[in-house]
Protein backbone atom coordinates (compact mmCIF):
# COMPACT_ATOMS: atom_id res chain seq x y z
CA UNK A 1 0.00 0.00 0.00
CA UNK A 2 2.25 2.12 1.01
CA UNK A 3 4.75 1.96 -2.27
CA UNK A 4 1.50 2.50 -4.26
CA UNK A 5 0.90 5.93 -2.44
CA UNK A 6 4.56 7.02 -3.43
CA UNK A 7 4.09 5.63 -6.80
CA UNK A 8 0.76 7.97 -7.23
CA UNK A 9 2.54 10.98 -5.51
CA UNK A 10 5.38 10.64 -7.92
CA UNK A 11 2.98 10.34 -10.70
CA UNK A 12 1.16 13.40 -9.49
CA UNK A 13 3.78 15.30 -8.96
CA UNK A 14 5.30 14.74 -12.38
CA UNK A 15 1.64 15.33 -14.21
CA UNK A 16 1.23 18.48 -11.92
CA UNK A 17 4.38 19.66 -13.26
CA UNK A 18 4.33 18.74 -17.01
CA UNK A 19 0.57 20.69 -16.93
CA UNK A 20 2.04 23.77 -15.47
CA UNK A 21 0.99 24.07 -12.13
CA UNK A 22 1.83 26.29 -9.82
CA UNK A 23 2.63 24.08 -7.24
CA UNK A 24 5.78 22.84 -9.42
CA UNK A 25 8.87 24.31 -8.29
CA UNK A 26 10.59 25.94 -11.16
CA UNK A 27 14.46 26.34 -8.70
CA UNK A 28 16.78 23.04 -8.65
CA UNK A 29 17.16 22.36 -4.64
CA UNK A 30 20.43 20.70 -3.57
CA UNK A 31 21.56 19.51 -0.25
CA UNK A 32 24.31 17.40 1.29
CA UNK A 33 28.46 17.40 1.94
CA UNK A 34 30.14 20.71 2.98
CA UNK A 35 33.04 19.51 0.98
CA UNK A 36 31.37 19.23 -2.62
CA UNK A 37 29.35 22.38 -1.33
CA UNK A 38 31.61 24.94 -3.04
CA UNK A 39 32.06 23.05 -6.33
CA UNK A 40 28.77 22.39 -6.57
CA UNK A 41 27.58 26.03 -5.43
CA UNK A 42 30.23 26.81 -8.92
CA UNK A 43 28.25 25.12 -11.57
CA UNK A 44 24.96 26.08 -9.97
CA UNK A 45 26.28 30.36 -10.40
CA UNK A 46 27.34 29.00 -13.82
CA UNK A 47 23.79 27.40 -14.67
CA UNK A 48 22.18 30.43 -13.54
CA UNK A 49 24.27 33.05 -15.64
CA UNK A 50 22.91 31.33 -18.72
CA UNK A 51 19.81 33.25 -18.13
CA UNK A 52 17.35 30.60 -18.59
CA UNK A 53 17.15 29.05 -15.40
CA UNK A 54 17.14 30.39 -11.76
CA UNK A 55 20.12 30.12 -10.00
CA UNK A 56 19.83 26.79 -7.79
CA UNK A 57 19.49 26.70 -3.98
CA UNK A 58 22.56 24.59 -2.94
CA UNK A 59 22.45 24.16 1.26
CA UNK A 60 25.06 22.99 3.23
CA UNK A 61 23.53 19.84 5.11
CA UNK A 62 26.48 17.06 5.35
CA UNK A 63 26.86 14.19 3.62
CA UNK A 64 24.18 11.57 6.08
CA UNK A 65 21.70 15.00 6.67
CA UNK A 66 21.79 15.36 3.12
CA UNK A 67 20.80 11.72 2.13
CA UNK A 68 18.21 11.71 4.49
CA UNK A 69 16.66 14.68 3.18
CA UNK A 70 17.50 13.14 -0.31
CA UNK A 71 16.38 9.90 0.07
CA UNK A 72 12.70 10.89 1.90
CA UNK A 73 10.58 10.66 -0.96
CA UNK A 74 9.57 12.75 -4.33
CA UNK A 75 7.98 15.96 -4.38
CA UNK A 76 8.14 19.35 -4.91
CA UNK A 77 8.99 19.22 -1.20
CA UNK A 78 12.41 16.93 -1.17
CA UNK A 79 15.75 18.10 -2.84
CA UNK A 80 16.17 17.17 -6.49
CA UNK A 81 20.22 16.62 -5.95
CA UNK A 82 22.83 15.74 -2.84
CA UNK A 83 26.13 16.14 -2.51
CA UNK A 84 28.04 13.48 -0.87
CA UNK A 85 31.75 13.20 0.40
CA UNK A 86 31.77 9.38 0.05
CA UNK A 87 29.66 6.85 -1.84
CA UNK A 88 25.55 6.14 -1.13
CA UNK A 89 25.59 3.45 1.22
CA UNK A 90 23.56 0.18 0.87
CA UNK A 91 21.01 0.95 3.37
CA UNK A 92 20.55 4.73 1.84
CA UNK A 93 19.99 3.20 -1.70
CA UNK A 94 17.13 1.31 0.26
CA UNK A 95 15.93 4.19 1.50
CA UNK A 96 15.51 5.54 -1.31
CA UNK A 97 14.23 3.15 -2.94
CA UNK A 98 11.40 2.49 -0.62
CA UNK A 99 10.30 6.05 -0.50
CA UNK A 100 10.12 5.46 -4.59
CA UNK A 101 13.44 7.55 -5.19
CA UNK A 102 16.04 6.23 -7.86
CA UNK A 103 19.56 8.31 -6.84
CA UNK A 104 21.83 8.52 -10.37
CA UNK A 105 25.19 8.10 -9.30
CA UNK A 106 27.65 10.86 -10.71
CA UNK A 107 31.12 10.63 -9.81
CA UNK A 108 32.91 14.25 -10.18
CA UNK A 109 36.47 13.76 -8.38
CA UNK A 110 38.60 13.44 -5.86
CA UNK A 111 39.79 15.09 -3.00
CA UNK A 112 42.52 14.50 -0.20
CA UNK A 113 41.10 15.18 3.44
CA UNK A 114 44.16 16.86 5.56
CA UNK A 115 45.88 17.68 8.68
CA UNK A 116 46.14 21.29 8.84
CA UNK A 117 46.76 23.96 11.14
CA UNK A 118 47.21 27.77 11.30
CA UNK A 119 50.65 28.94 9.27
CA UNK A 120 51.84 30.16 12.75
CA UNK A 121 51.57 26.52 14.06
CA UNK A 122 54.15 24.01 14.42
CA UNK A 123 55.04 22.05 11.10
CA UNK A 124 54.63 18.33 11.67
CA UNK A 125 55.58 15.30 9.99
CA UNK A 126 52.68 12.89 10.62
CA UNK A 127 52.49 8.72 10.48
CA UNK A 128 48.60 7.12 10.66
CA UNK A 129 49.92 5.48 13.85
CA UNK A 130 50.22 8.39 15.31
CA UNK A 131 46.91 9.99 14.11
CA UNK A 132 45.51 6.75 15.54
CA UNK A 133 47.03 6.86 18.74
CA UNK A 134 46.04 10.77 18.98
CA UNK A 135 42.43 10.62 18.21
CA UNK A 136 41.45 6.49 18.93
CA UNK A 137 39.55 5.93 21.95
CA UNK A 138 40.98 3.38 23.23
CA UNK A 139 44.80 2.30 22.67
CA UNK A 140 47.31 -0.39 23.41
CA UNK A 141 50.28 0.06 25.63
CA UNK A 142 52.67 -2.40 26.57
CA UNK A 143 50.34 -4.76 25.27
CA UNK A 144 47.19 -4.02 26.85
CA UNK A 145 44.05 -2.07 25.70
CA UNK A 146 43.29 1.32 27.94
CA UNK A 147 41.45 4.24 27.59
CA UNK A 148 43.54 6.51 25.93
CA UNK A 149 46.05 7.90 28.13
CA UNK A 150 47.87 10.64 26.06
CA UNK A 151 47.67 14.57 26.54
CA UNK A 152 50.23 15.89 24.46
CA UNK A 153 51.32 15.16 21.12
CA UNK A 154 54.90 14.55 22.73
CA UNK A 155 53.22 11.79 24.75
CA UNK A 156 53.02 9.73 21.40
CA UNK A 157 56.44 10.62 20.10
CA UNK A 158 59.18 13.05 21.18
CA UNK A 159 59.74 14.93 17.76
CA UNK A 160 55.84 15.89 17.53
CA UNK A 161 55.42 19.57 19.62
CA UNK A 162 54.73 19.60 23.53
CA UNK A 163 51.66 20.53 23.05
CA UNK A 164 47.75 19.39 24.10
CA UNK A 165 46.37 17.36 21.63
CA UNK A 166 43.23 19.41 20.01
CA UNK A 167 42.05 18.44 16.38
CA UNK A 168 38.88 20.04 15.41
CA UNK A 169 36.82 17.62 12.83
CA UNK A 170 33.24 16.87 11.54
CA UNK A 171 31.07 14.84 13.50
CA UNK A 172 29.82 11.21 12.70
CA UNK A 173 27.18 12.57 9.53
CA UNK A 174 29.59 13.76 7.52
CA UNK A 175 31.18 12.02 5.05
CA UNK A 176 34.27 13.25 5.70
CA UNK A 177 34.71 11.76 8.84
CA UNK A 178 33.58 8.53 7.90
CA UNK A 179 36.51 8.56 4.83
CA UNK A 180 38.72 9.61 7.87
CA UNK A 181 37.35 6.81 10.21
CA UNK A 182 38.48 4.10 6.78
CA UNK A 183 41.45 5.83 5.27
CA UNK A 184 43.41 6.14 8.97
CA UNK A 185 41.52 4.96 12.11
CA UNK A 186 40.65 1.78 10.57
CA UNK A 187 43.95 1.06 8.45
CA UNK A 188 45.96 1.76 11.39
CA UNK A 189 44.41 0.71 14.19
CA UNK A 190 46.62 -1.26 16.58
CA UNK A 191 46.60 -5.27 16.51
CA UNK A 192 45.92 -5.39 19.91
CA UNK A 193 42.42 -2.55 19.30
CA UNK A 194 41.53 -5.09 16.68
CA UNK A 195 41.90 -7.90 18.26
CA UNK A 196 39.70 -6.98 21.78
CA UNK A 197 37.19 -5.39 20.23
CA UNK A 198 37.12 -4.47 15.75
CA UNK A 199 34.48 -1.47 16.29
CA UNK A 200 36.62 0.25 18.55
CA UNK A 201 39.12 0.77 16.11
CA UNK A 202 36.33 3.46 14.76
CA UNK A 203 36.17 5.09 18.12
CA UNK A 204 37.19 8.70 18.20
CA UNK A 205 38.11 10.21 21.63
CA UNK A 206 34.90 12.03 23.55
CA UNK A 207 37.25 13.80 26.22
CA UNK A 208 37.72 16.99 24.23
CA UNK A 209 41.00 15.91 22.65
CA UNK A 210 38.83 15.66 19.46
CA UNK A 211 36.37 18.55 19.25
CA UNK A 212 32.93 18.31 16.72
CA UNK A 213 33.07 21.66 14.63
CA UNK A 214 29.70 20.91 13.03
CA UNK A 215 29.45 20.79 9.14
CA UNK A 216 31.00 23.40 8.21
CA UNK A 217 34.38 23.67 7.50
CA UNK A 218 34.76 26.71 7.06
CA UNK A 219 34.20 27.22 10.76
CA UNK A 220 37.17 24.82 11.56
CA UNK A 221 39.31 27.30 9.52
CA UNK A 222 38.01 30.19 11.53
CA UNK A 223 39.00 28.29 15.31
CA UNK A 224 42.58 27.17 13.45
CA UNK A 225 43.44 30.61 13.20
CA UNK A 226 42.24 31.77 16.47
CA UNK A 227 44.03 28.41 18.62
CA UNK A 228 47.66 28.08 16.61
CA UNK A 229 47.88 24.84 18.98
CA UNK A 230 44.99 23.11 17.42
CA UNK A 231 45.01 20.81 14.06
CA UNK A 232 42.09 20.42 12.09
CA UNK A 233 40.76 17.57 10.02
CA UNK A 234 38.75 18.38 6.69
CA UNK A 235 39.19 18.42 2.77
CA UNK A 236 41.95 19.37 0.62
CA UNK A 237 39.33 21.89 -0.93
CA UNK A 238 39.46 24.13 2.16
CA UNK A 239 43.18 23.89 2.55
CA UNK A 240 43.59 25.49 -0.85
CA UNK A 241 41.11 27.86 -0.53
CA UNK A 242 42.62 29.18 2.67
CA UNK A 243 46.19 28.49 2.16
CA UNK A 244 46.98 32.21 2.89
CA UNK A 245 45.84 31.10 6.87
CA UNK A 246 46.79 27.60 6.58
CA UNK A 247 49.44 25.16 6.50
CA UNK A 248 49.12 21.53 5.82
CA UNK A 249 50.79 18.21 6.99
CA UNK A 250 52.17 15.19 5.47
CA UNK A 251 51.40 12.24 6.15
CA UNK A 252 53.07 9.02 5.98
CA UNK A 253 56.06 11.62 4.33
CA UNK A 254 53.99 12.50 1.30
CA UNK A 255 52.70 16.33 1.25
CA UNK A 256 48.88 16.79 0.56
CA UNK A 257 49.14 18.67 -3.03
CA UNK A 258 47.03 18.54 -5.93
CA UNK A 259 49.53 16.76 -7.84
CA UNK A 260 50.40 14.33 -4.94
CA UNK A 261 46.34 13.20 -4.55
CA UNK A 262 45.71 13.24 -7.89
CA UNK A 263 48.69 10.93 -8.70
CA UNK A 264 47.41 8.60 -5.86
CA UNK A 265 50.96 9.19 -3.64
CA UNK A 266 48.74 10.71 -0.99
CA UNK A 267 47.10 7.82 0.60
CA UNK A 268 44.48 9.74 2.59
CA UNK A 269 42.16 10.59 0.11
CA UNK A 270 38.66 9.80 -1.26
CA UNK A 271 36.37 10.13 -4.24
CA UNK A 272 33.16 12.85 -4.41
CA UNK A 273 29.67 12.10 -5.59
CA UNK A 274 26.38 13.71 -6.62
CA UNK A 275 23.08 12.12 -6.71
CA UNK A 276 19.82 13.42 -8.88
CA UNK A 277 16.87 12.30 -7.71
CA UNK A 278 16.08 10.70 -11.48
CA UNK A 279 11.80 11.06 -10.66
CA UNK A 280 12.65 14.98 -11.18
CA UNK A 281 14.44 15.20 -14.43
CA UNK A 282 11.39 16.81 -16.77
CA UNK A 283 9.97 17.75 -13.66
CA UNK A 284 12.20 20.48 -12.35
CA UNK A 285 13.51 22.68 -14.98
CA UNK A 286 17.63 22.74 -15.63
CA UNK A 287 18.04 19.12 -14.15
CA UNK A 288 19.36 18.03 -17.11
CA UNK A 289 21.47 21.06 -18.17
CA UNK A 290 22.88 21.25 -14.20
CA UNK A 291 24.03 17.60 -15.22
CA UNK A 292 25.29 18.79 -18.35
CA UNK A 293 27.08 21.90 -16.96
CA UNK A 294 28.83 19.64 -13.88
CA UNK A 295 30.11 17.22 -16.24
CA UNK A 296 31.49 19.19 -19.17
CA UNK A 297 35.09 19.53 -19.25
CA UNK A 298 34.69 23.49 -18.71
CA UNK A 299 33.66 22.93 -15.42
CA UNK A 300 35.69 19.00 -13.99
CA UNK A 301 38.02 18.87 -16.79
CA UNK A 302 41.78 19.27 -15.82
CA UNK A 303 41.83 23.10 -16.75
CA UNK A 304 38.36 23.81 -15.58
CA UNK A 305 36.95 26.27 -13.44
CA UNK A 306 36.82 23.44 -10.30
CA UNK A 307 40.23 22.82 -10.57
CA UNK A 308 40.62 26.24 -9.69
CA UNK A 309 38.77 25.47 -6.58
CA UNK A 310 40.72 22.84 -5.21
CA UNK A 311 38.96 19.66 -7.01
CA UNK A 312 40.76 16.48 -8.47
CA UNK A 313 39.63 15.60 -11.74
CA UNK A 314 39.10 11.89 -12.56
CA UNK A 315 40.93 10.50 -15.29
CA UNK A 316 40.02 11.40 -18.69
CA UNK A 317 38.52 7.25 -19.52
CA UNK A 318 36.82 7.73 -16.53
CA UNK A 319 34.73 11.63 -16.75
CA UNK A 320 34.16 10.25 -20.40
CA UNK A 321 32.57 7.20 -18.88
CA UNK A 322 30.93 8.85 -15.72
CA UNK A 323 29.82 12.02 -18.10
CA UNK A 324 28.19 9.20 -20.99
CA UNK A 325 26.20 7.14 -17.51
CA UNK A 326 25.03 10.68 -15.78
CA UNK A 327 23.35 11.75 -19.23
CA UNK A 328 21.37 8.65 -19.82
CA UNK A 329 20.08 8.92 -15.90
CA UNK A 330 21.50 5.67 -15.19
CA UNK A 331 20.30 4.70 -11.78
CA UNK A 332 21.04 2.54 -8.32
CA UNK A 333 18.97 0.14 -7.04
CA UNK A 334 16.40 0.19 -10.24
Amino acid sequence: MKKALLTASAAAFAIAASAGYASARDQIQVVGSSTVFPFTTAVAEKLGQGGKFKTPVVESTGTGGGMKLFCSGVGENTPDFTNASRAIKSGEIESCKAAGVTPVEIKVGFDGIVIANAKSGAQVDLTKEQIFKALAKNVAIDGKVVANPYVNWADIDAALPATKIEVLGPPPTSGTRDAFVELVMLEACQDEVKAANEKACAEVREDGAYVEAGENDNLIVQKLEANSNAFGVFGFSFLDQNADKLQGHKVDGVEPTFENIASGEYKVSRSLFVYAKKEHVGVIPGMQEFIAEYTSEGAWGPEGYLADKGLIPLPDAERASVAEAAKALKGLGS
